[in-house]
This record gives C-alpha cells, sequence and structure tokens, in this order.
C-alpha cells in the first residue's frame, strides 16, 4: 500500500501516515447591521454551513477553514456595529428544537472540491 492514502489504519511499524484532521462542529452566528454587509457574511458563512437558520448556521469545520472563515469574515463586517459568534459544540449532544425549528439534518458525508 503506498504511503498517503487516507484509509490507512493507525501506524504499523514501517509505515508512512498522513494525520487525518477531523472536522469540528461550530456555530457560527452573527449580527449585522447594514443590509449589503449581511448579505456578504450570509453568503460567506453557507459556503461553509450545514444547515442553520438566518443568522445563525452549523459549520463542520476543519482548522484551516475556521481560520479562513474567521479571515473572510472579518473582512467583511464593521468591527465597530457588527458582531459574529463562533460556538464550538460537542457533536455527541442531541440538538434540542422547539417551535417551528427543524433539527440539523447533518449528511453522512461531506463533498469537498
Amino acid at each position: 500500500m503506498r504511503c498517503g492514502k487516507l484509509a490507512d489504519p493507525p501506524i504499523a511499524a514501517g509505515r508512512c501516515h498522513i494525520g487525518v484532521m477531523q472536522r469540528q462542529l461550530y456555530l457560527v452566528a452573527y449580527d449585522i447591521c447594514e443590509p449589503r454587509r449581511l448579505a456578504r457574511a450570509l453568503q460567506i458563512v453557507r459556503a461553509y454551513a450545514t444547515g442553520g437558520q438566518k443568522s445563525v448556521h452549523e459549520c463542520w469545520l476543519l482548522p484551516g477553514e475556521l481560520l479562513t472563515l474567521k479571515r473572510d469574515l472579518e473582512a467583511a463586517i464593521d468591527r465597530h456595529d457588527d458582531s459574529v459568534l463562533f460556538v464550538r459544540l460537542d457533536p455527541r449532544m442531541k440538538p434540542r428544537t422547539l417551535g417551528i425549528a427543524r433539527p440539523p439534518a447533518d449528511p453522512s458525508f461531506f463533498f469537498v472540491g
């Protein structure tokens, strides 16, 4: 088996291993005052979101994706008027919903490409 194949089991003697990064579940919420910046923030976050409502989105992110998302949102907002919140969630916890809210329906796999 060639080195670098992501499906490799844990390291065996004499084999190379590429660490598989784990995606973390984040809740990304924002309060943007101006409509153009709001539309831009929505566009940026939706590129990473698996679900959400209005200005609150669930995002499964790799560390590099989190940094990129933060950088892109920071460039899109006004630091004096707008706010963005990133909360890392425990994916083992069952979501609870009230009213017309729908529970998140995350796919069993992610297509990246």
